[in-house]
């Protein structure tokens, strides 16, 4: 097996003053912080994948080279084999592209091509982790897969569907699958797909008792009983804070669980959140933008939330109002994830430093590293790090102008945090002749490319 590169091999690093770091045109880095391109949009996923040509995209091409625009799923630990290698598998969603920042030609079933998710194998060697040519695992999956459609929703749909359509969220479940969720674009859309990154030969089912709705996170867990939980923060107005509960533990003689449950929706009462059933979502409340999760060992839940959009009222105790955003903390009571109420906290305003820049603004994704500190991906600011009581918040990355970070994860040793930054270049001006960076690669004959990044503190 070929090993593609070593995700250490690239390292730039780059002054930055102080703790803060200044809106720059490409991506800057804190001193004591190394980065390295995993893989970019064009690269191939498929080992039959053409070389890249941004300027005449094909549908052959794009079904097999990672997509255009991307966000970490999650990176998932694989048995360690006789030879001793550690091993795990890279999940990363694309969301669909958007029009403007391609070429104005471009053939039919080639943007279908670009969405969907990538699956990757990786390896570890003499300490860095390596992405592996030919990959047991590694395929892409897009806008034309075929996926099984279960759950209530079979009333209204057949039973098979083709495309993972203009997925916006996902993560990684501890009964050893992936749950991506779609933007509800057509009829068939808008759903959690659940998929097996282990096996190439799953197809991707599309569990409609979760709901159909426009997703900004998504977080899986079990109850004591090993029923599976399913937290899900809503993308758009109002922005509120969903829960499907199964109704029985997953095992193998049922593997179907995500097809019988309760889905509930979050109202905010004194600094508490209580889930009701979703038919009452008239009640539910609005959290700000919600957006990724992250999940601690005691159970609490971390909640980024972007930040109020329009007319700002007065910040509350919680930090609501804030157009900056903020990260929540959800405890539930009694320590279950399906506890009838969990209190809130604020862990994290975010806002200016004083320093004429803001540390963290409009934070969006999340990460538990080593020791319990916080990884935080932020639209406005990048990706800065937090001790595990948000006492201290030093600033790590950031992006390149025009980008966002679209998920973070870690390899299984917590050494790398990937990071995927997302569509650089796409300022609201910006378009396919006239984007607002070219990186990664800063030529002037490339078009800016959405890169997964490892990053590790040196």
């Amino acid at each position: 097996m070929l090993l593609r590169r070593s995700l250490l091999a690239t390292v730039a690093i780059m002054p930055i003053t102080g703790r803060v770091l200044a809106q720059t045109l490409d991506d800057v880095l804190a001193p004591h912080v190394r980065r390295a391109t995993v893989i970019a949009w064009g690269d191939r996923v498929e080992a039959d994948s053409p070389a890249f040509t941004p300027e005449s995209l094909t549908p052959d091409a794009t079904v097999t080279q990672f997509g255009w625009d991307a966000l970490v799923v999650g990176v998932m630990p694989v048995a360690q084999g006789e030879d001793g290698v550690a091993r795990a598998i890279l999940v990363v969603a694309h969301p669909a592209p958007i029009q403007r920042m391609l070429p104005a030609r471009i053939a039919p079933g080639a943007v279908a091509g670009m969405q969907g998710v990538s699956v990757l194998n990786l390896e570890q060697h003499d300490g860095s982790w390596l992405i592996s040519d030919g990959g047991f695992q590694t395929r892409r999956l897009t806008g034309e897969t075929l996926c099984r459609v279960s759950g209530p929703g079979l009333a209204n749909m057949s039973d098979a569907t083709r495309g993972i359509i203009n997925p916006s969220c996902g993560g990684l479940a501890p009964w050893g699958r992936a749950l991506v969720g779609e933007m509800p674009m057509l009829a068939s859309s808008g759903f959690v797909v659940e998929l097996d990154p282990t096996d190439p030969e799953a197809i991707p089912i599309k569990r409609t008792a979760l709901g159909r709705m426009p997703r900004a996170g998504l977080l899986a867990t079990v109850t004591r009983d090993g029923r599976p939980v399913v937290f899900m923060s809503e993308a758009g107005a109002p922005g509120r804070l969903y829960r499907f509960t199964a109704a029985a533990p997953i095992a193998a003689d049922n593997p179907d669980a995500l097809d019988q449950g309760v889905l509930e929706v979050g109202v905010v009462q004194n600094d508490m959140l209580h889930f009701i059933k979703s038919s009452e979502e008239a009640s539910a409340s609005s959290l700000g933008a919600p957006a990724g999760m992250a999940l601690q060992a005691d159970g609490t839940i971390l909640l980024a939330c972007r930040g109020a959009v329009g007319p700002v009222e007065a910040t509350d105790a919680l930090g609501g109002g804030n157009p900056a955003g903020r990260i929540l903390l959800l405890r539930p009571q009694g320590g279950a994830a399906d506890a009838a109420s969990f209190s809130l906290e604020l862990a994290l305003l975010g806002g200016d430093t004083g320093a004429g820049a803001a540390l963290v603004r409009r934070p969006s994704c999340l990460a538990i590293g080593k020791a319990g500190q916080v990884w935080i991906g932020a639209d406005g600011s990048g990706v800065a790090l937090a001790e595990a009581n948000f006492t201290q918040v030093t600033q790590l990355y950031h992006q390149p102008v025009g980008a966002v970070i679209g998920g973070l994860a870690f390899t299984p040793d917590r050494a790398l945090c990937m990071a995927a930054v997302r569509h650089p270049g796409m300022t609201p001006e910006a378009s396919w002749a006239n984007p607002a960076t070219r990186w990664p690669t800063l030529r002037r004959d490339m078009p800016p490319q959405s890169v997964v990044v490892g990053l590790s503190l040196g």
